[in-house]
């Protein structure tokens, strides 16, 4: 299996791939190298490689309370009832709880090479529930890291540091409601901490995401 990710410096515009080890050549050693068109993150799960969630069209009727609008605020937590849409034929709604936002160490950035140097990781963690009980299998949903009054971090991220913050898809039986994952999204600043998590996915949160803060 091979772990793949990136890193964009929003100032400086570089892109940065990461290569961790394929599981069937014996190495234990991460490397990375510049990489303008490196991939998301590869997967296991056949159905993962599916187009980003974007619950701009109408979902399933919310079967656990309402819907949060856009630009609702949530403390770390709380539980918000979101509409959601992955790829062209997955589309529901889920309930996102952000149970932590972690702040990790400088250290754990290594594997993606000395164009992270400075950057200091936050792993968001949360628990996604099936709500409206249609097929979600495989489906994968991410939140993005911002700083304290929710300005921009200046770093996008794609990937997950395994073993840290793992980047996981909904299970195969993600499909009944009351199913339910837990998954991180990782997130990486060289300025401010990072104290809050943002769902923008989608034209209705684009401009106005469902914030969490502590």
């Amino acid at each position: 299996m091979t772990y793949k990710g990136r890193i964009v410096s929003a100032v400086a515009l570089i892109t940065l791939a990461l290569g961790l080890t394929a599981c069937n050549d014996g190495e234990d050693a991460a490397s990375a190298q510049d990489s303008p068109s490196a991939s998301d993150p590869a997967s296991s799960d056949p159905g993962s490689k599916s187009p980003s969630a974007d619950p701009s069209d109408d979902a399933a009727a919310p079967a656990g309370g309402d819907v949060a609008a856009p630009g609702t605020k949530f403390k770390i937590g709380d539980r918000a009832v979101l509409p959601f849409k992955y790829g062209t034929e997955k589309k529901g709604t889920v309930a996102v709880t952000v149970t932590a936002i972690e702040k990790g160490a400088e250290a754990d950035m290594a594997a993606f090479g000395s164009k992270a140097k400075g950057m200091t990781p936050y792993y968001i963690r949360m628990k996604v529930e099936n709500v409206g009980g249609t097929d979600l299998s495989y489906a994968s949903l991410r939140l993005r890291g911002k700083l304290e009054g929710g300005g921009p971090t200046g770093v996008i991220l794609v990937g997950d540091l395994p073993g840290k913050c793992d980047s996981e898809t909904a299970p195969r039986d993600f499909t009944t409601k009351g199913a339910s994952y837990e998954t991180c999204s990782l997130s990486a600043t060289k300025t401010g901490p990072i104290t809050v998590a943002s769902f923008e996915e989608g034209d209705a949160y684009s401009g106005s995401p469902v914030l969490w803060t502590s």
